[in-house]
């Protein structure tokens, strides 16, 4: 009897300890503390997606830079220096030293503490070289820290003619590549051709030279429509010295039933008579695209030659469109 008593007070202890720990779990106080702990805990995974995304970026951002760092043009600092070019001059040593410096005919200039330096015919890091050597050896400075730049570009020059707005010689500095100097003459003119020739005439060259009074080696034939079209491949860099000669476009004639009869530039090489017909207006009312036909000149004879709206055109060509029967 005494024994079945302890036994059931032992269980009552047990479920009254069951009891009393559920209320404890339960209780406000130790759900606060158990969200708070999650809150931290949620917190801090945040913190630390936070910080690795921080990082992936900055490594990003680091290899972008070089990335760039490593596809900047050498154009610049590969510029040869030549007479009547202006340079710019800083040192991080002494403020004195700073300035702009103009190439005299000679290929020299004045600097300060070190006279005459020569520097046509080097490039802008050569001649950076130069004279941070000639500091250096006179003893003015242990580890001269100078830079030098273009401040303007007289000593070499392009030619561009031909059918371009503003026809002249402009400077050419270090990367100035076709676009870039059509760009400078104002862009081409509704008359041009969609080619323009580059001809290397050299750096002695004292004016244009046109293509007729060179070879075919020294010549460089750019399609402007492709160019255009992004064939970047066409962007040639230019030459001191070279001449760009823009043609005019050769001409085609429409005439008949198109609604505005007259001669067009043809702007591209392979254009077919429906384009010439479209630049002409297209044809009336009273034309017919089924009785076409192109007056052509071959060698010295003219010919009449039935023409389709795919066939191909010729330069001083005559496309003339017929009237309806009914």
């Amino acid at each position: 009897m005494g024994t079945r008593t302890c036994k059931s007070e032992v269980g009552s202890q047990k479920s009254e300890s069951r009891r009393l720990k559920a209320e404890v779990r339960n209780s406000p106080q130790v759900l606060a503390l158990q969200t708070s702990d999650f809150r931290l805990q949620t917190s801090d995974f945040r913190l630390q997606t936070l910080f690795a995304i921080a990082c992936v970026l900055a490594c990003a951002s680091v290899g972008l830079i070089a990335q760039a760092t490593s596809k900047a043009p050498s154009a610049v600092i590969d510029y040869v220096v030549g007479p009547q070019d202006v340079l710019t001059i800083i040192s991080y040593d002494q403020a004195d030293l700073s300035g702009k410096f103009a190439i005299e005919a000679d290929g020299t200039f004045t600097y300060p503490m070190i006279g005459r330096v020569k520097a046509g015919g080097l490039t802008l890091r050569a001649l950076e070289g130069a004279i941070k050597k000639q500091l250096k050896d006179d003893g003015y400075f242990r580890n001269p820290q100078i830079t030098v730049a273009v401040d303007t570009y007289k000593s070499q020059r392009v030619f561009i003619v031909g059918e371009v707005r503003a026809p002249g010689t402009y400077p050419l500095s270090g990367n100035t590549n076709l676009v870039e100097a059509l760009a400078r003459a104002g862009s081409t003119l509704p008359s041009a051709s969609g080619e323009a020739v580059i001809v290397h005439a050299g750096e002695n060259a004292e004016g244009p030279t046109m293509p007729a009074q060179t070879d075919d080696k020294d010549i460089v034939r750019v399609n402007l429509r492709e160019l255009e079209n992004g064939a970047f491949s066409q962007n040639a860099r230019l030459l001191d010295g070279d001449t760009i000669f823009v043609p005019r476009a050769q001409s085609v004639y429409v005439f008949g039933q198109v609604k505005n009869p007259g001669a067009y530039s043809l702007q591209q090489q392979s254009t077919t008579v429906l384009q010439a017909l479209s630049l002409a207006g297209g044809v009336t009312d009273r034309g017919t695209t089924g009785r076409i036909k192109i007056i052509r000149i071959v060698k010295g004879d003219k010919k009449e030659l039935k023409a389709k709206l795919t066939d191909l055109v010729e330069p001083g060509d005559t496309i003339v469109v017929s009237e309806r029967f009914f």
